[in-house]
């Protein structure tokens, strides 16, 4: 077995006790993980609490990823501990999402439509449905205790990943992230499972999938995609996800309509939907265009009032973009924009006096 990568500071923490909770999600990544975790914690005599934790996404999960994260547990004998965002999963966050941005952009609280879609950017999908609630449930077990968070990732995944460290602590110092894996190819990963005599996620060898998160992910490849969408227990899901990628103009991946990677899996009604949202979406973005970089959204914004040629514009920016999208919106003059933003200022002005109080 590859030896896995540690810090004097994960070290440490292990020598003392500290609990260590290992983040499963059904994947290779985490599954060899927590099987080599657990064998070194074994081997240096670790003697503190020790369990695994997995993030239920709720619909856009495989139907195997829980199960596999058992029978990792039963393997190892420990705890299994499944932690969810308690208003909603993946997909319902995409779909309040894109009701919080129709609302904002229809009362002029922002100036253009944003994606629904977390993004590689905007990654909302494992900081808030994954991160945030695991260390919640980590902190409320082990309170007043440093705790080692261990997962799955590795350097070899992407560019971005690349460049992650062995281990690294929170701002607080409560939670130390260990990725001990990290050095580790994924012929390295699949070796471990196998030797374990447990079996990888069937998306890999049976789906012919090259990487499992969720059904559908941002990060997967057209391939990936492909392979996700001719699995049945992905039908309900994909539907469901394109008729947002219709309702809201976004497309899934940027560029990439989920819609066109398995069409045939729609009926006539959602294919017309899909045409109108794409032809919709052409229309907004068109449109959008002609906001220049001062007007745009900010932190902090607004940060002063439109001239009168800038509101002009804006809202002859907002009529088109409410016709293509069927919304019914309100300020598409020069005067009730004028009048919007002075509300808004003023807003900040009385909120900015209180904070300083």
């Amino acid at each position: 077995m590859k030896a896995i990568a540690t810090t004097p500071s994960i070290d440490a923490l292990i020598a003392s006790g500290s609990p260590v909770a290992i983040g499963v999600s059904g994947g290779k990544d985490s599954q060899a993980s927590a099987i080599v975790t657990f064998a070194h914690l074994d081997r240096i005599g670790h003697t503190g609490p020790r369990l695994l934790v997995h993030a239920d996404l709720g619909s856009v999960e495989w139907d195997d990823s829980t199960r596999i994260c058992h029978e990792v547990a039963s393997y190892l004998g420990v705890e299994l501990v499944v932690v969810r965002r308690t208003s909603g999963g993946l997909m319902e966050r995409w779909e309040a999402r894109w009701l919080s941005s129709a609302g904002r952009y229809q009362s002029l609280a922002t100036v253009t439509l944003v994606p629904c879609w977390s993004t590689p950017a905007m990654r909302f999908c494992t900081s808030e449905l994954k991160t945030h609630v695991i260390t919640a449930e980590l902190k409320r077990r082990f309170p007043a205790q440093q705790i080692i968070n261990v997962t799955g990732v590795r350097r070899a995944e992407s560019a971005q990943r690349s460049k992650a460290t062995i281990a690294s602590a929170d701002a607080g110092g409560r939670i130390w992230t260990w990725r001990p894996i990290v050095e580790w190819s994924e012929a390295e990963v699949f070796v471990t499972i196998d030797r374990s005599g447990l079996l990888p996620h069937p998306a890999y060898r049976c789906f012919g999938m090259s990487r499992v998160s969720c059904r559908f992910c941002i990060m997967s490849s057209l391939p990936d995609l492909t392979a996700a969408a001719a699995q049945p227990e992905a039908h309900a899901l994909y539907r469901r996800m394109v008729a947002l990628e219709a309702r809201s103009t976004f497309a899934f991946q940027g560029s990439r309509w989920l819609g066109d990677v398995a069409p045939h899996l729609l009926d006539e009604e959602d294919r017309a939907a899909l045409v109108r949202g794409k032809a919709a979406a052409l229309a907004r973005q068109k449109a959008e265009m002609s906001i220049t970089k001062p007007m745009l959204y900010v932190k902090g914004w607004p940060l002063r009032m439109l001239t009168d040629a800038e509101a002009d514009l804006l809202a002859g920016v907002r009529q088109e973009v409410c016709d293509a999208l069927g919304f019914a919106c309100r300020f598409l003059d020069r005067e009730s924009i004028h009048a919007r933003y002075a509300e808004l200022l003023a807003a900040k002005h009385s909120r900015n006096l209180t904070e300083a109080a």
